[in-house]
This record gives C-alpha cells, structure tokens and sequence, in this order.
C-alpha cells in the first residue's frame, strides 16, 4: 500500500499564548489533533498514522509542559523533516511579556517555569529557552492583539485546505507604532515622514481606506517616490523568500496611529502586489481609536 503525504503541523509557542485555541482551530479544519505531545513519541506516533488512510492532517501541541522537550526537538525534527512522507510545518504563538502576565493573572494560573517564582520569571526563561524554535518556524503569530475568534480567523486563514498547500502568500498589513511593532512581521517600513491627515479636519475620523485620504497621502511627490523605492525594492526579492521555502512573507508598514498613511499604503501595496501573488491585506490598527490625540 503507497504511503500518502502526511501534513504535519506542530504547535508551540508561550504558555498563555493560545495554544489551546489554535489546536481547537486545526480540530475544526479536519486535522487529528493531539495537546502536550511528548516530543519522543512523536515519531513512533506518525508511523503509525503512516500505516492508515484516515489521518492525513495531523497537529500536535508540543510546549513546555513535556520536560525533555529541549533535550530532544531538534534532534527529533530533523529526524522528520528527512521523511519524505511528512510536510512538516512549526508554527509558533508568541505574544509580549505584559499580556501574558495579565492572561495569567486573569485565569489565576501559575506558569510552567516559575515555581514558587513570579509569572514574570517564568515567561522570561521560557522566551529564551523557546528562542531558537522560533527562529525554526515557518509560521510565527503574534497573538498580543488578537481575540480568539481572530486567532482562529488567522488560522483558518494560514492553514485551511487549498489548491496549492506548498504555494507562498504574502501578508500585508498596516500599524500604529504607537501600539507596537507587531511581532510576526518578515519586513517593517515606516512612513511616518510623510505629511499627516490628521491635521485636515476634514479627514481626521477617517481611514486610509477612504479615497478623500488615500488621495490626500498618494498625492504628495514624496509619497509616490517612496512608494515606486518600495515596489522596486520588494519585486525581485520575493522569488528569493518563496524559493527558500517560507511559506508566508508578512510585509508590515507603520505610521503613528496605523489609521492614515499606513493604511493607505498597505492598501495599495497588497492591490499592486496581488497582480502577482497571493496576499491577504489586514489593518491592525486602523479602528483603534482612543480618546487621547491620535497622530496617526
């Protein structure tokens, strides 16, 4: 009996980062999932799969709660990123220091590796130790912001069946440095230099996404050089990133607020870009408006 392409994903990431919502997400895509899979039987685990034909998609949370985890992942994904029966994906949830303190505080739950210590400890040995996984992962999500129902959305997104499951899809998302780079990005442009819409009146409550402000950004000569720098700078290397084998190149552009300037260029990047490839156009930042001055 021929063995059929297994598609394997492996879960990890930060405690508190939403491993159990992804791993529900990929139980409803149709995947056979597994929570806190012990890193050693993993392999004894998939050959077992290879002798079936009702599971071919398979997620597995692999985290901190397996104690030999570092002693032996990589030597264990090397071993079945070699088979050539397995399409191995690692996607990794991470999400900044303070909101997992807050998400711990919140369910009253103590952290894997702080013991008797505070969270705060805890998180901090657990972003070092994780380090190098995450630089592994073809997929890295930054959860910080996101609400399950987008975390699942985001998912879904990534990993749902398709034509083409091996095909490189771009990314392109606008934000608010005020709130924060935004973790999971490949690539970050600033165009805060560019004259601000907030100070028209009339286009203040607006978005990037209207054509009064689109226009009033793309209208100026320094943003339509910058713009042509940016597509001549990113044309030729994205056959480089999807010949190395990354899966999703996620293009991120900020202003101060991620409501204005960002937005229209990401906007128009992901139209330009779509000509050619696969993107998926997201603004973080565009509705988040707060009752302090919002320079966006």
């Amino acid at each position: 009996m021929s063995q059929s392409l297994i598609d394997l994903v492996i879960v990890t990431g930060m405690s508190g980062a939403g491993k159990t919502v992804a791993i529900q997400s990929f139980e409803d895509l149709g995947y056979f999932t597994i929570d806190n899979m012990p890193p050693t039987l993993m392999p004894k685990f998939l050959d077992l799969v290879q002798q079936t034909e009702d599971h071919q998609k398979v997620a597995l949370v692999v985290d901190m709660r397996s104690r030999l985890f570092f002693n032996e992942i990589t030597q264990i994904l090397d071993q079945l990123e070699s088979k050539s029966q397995l399409d191995v994906k690692i996607l990794f949830l991470d999400a900044t220091d303070g909101e997992l303190v807050s998400r711990y505080k919140e369910t009253r739950r103590s952290h894997p590796l702080a013991a008797d210590g505070r969270v705060l400890d805890g998180i901090i040995l657990e972003r070092e130790l994780l380090a190098p996984l995450k630089n592994l992962s073809q997929h890295v999500v930054d959860t910080t912001e996101l609400t399950p129902r987008q975390l699942r959305q985001t998912i879904s997104d990534q990993f749902s069946a398709c034509e083409g499951q091996h095909s490189f899809r771009l990314e392109v998302m606008s934000f608010g440095f005020k709130y924060g780079l935004p973790l999971d990005a490949d690539l970050v442009f600033d165009v805060r230099f560019l004259p601000n819409p907030y100070y028209q009146q009339t286009l203040r409550q607006q978005t990037g996404l209207d054509q009064l402000v689109f226009d009033y950004v793309m209208g100026h000569e320094q943003s339509e050089d910058f713009y042509q720098h940016l597509v001549a700078l990113l044309t030729p290397i994205l056959p480089a990133y999807q010949k190395e084998g990354k899966s999703v190149l996620t293009i991120a552009i900020g202003c101060t607020g991620g409501q204005h300037r960002s937005v229209a260029f990401a906007h128009r990047l992901a139209q330009d870009l779509g000509q050619d490839w696969p993107v998926n156009e997201n603004h973080r930042d565009k509705d988040r408006r707060k009752e302090t001055v919002n320079r966006s």
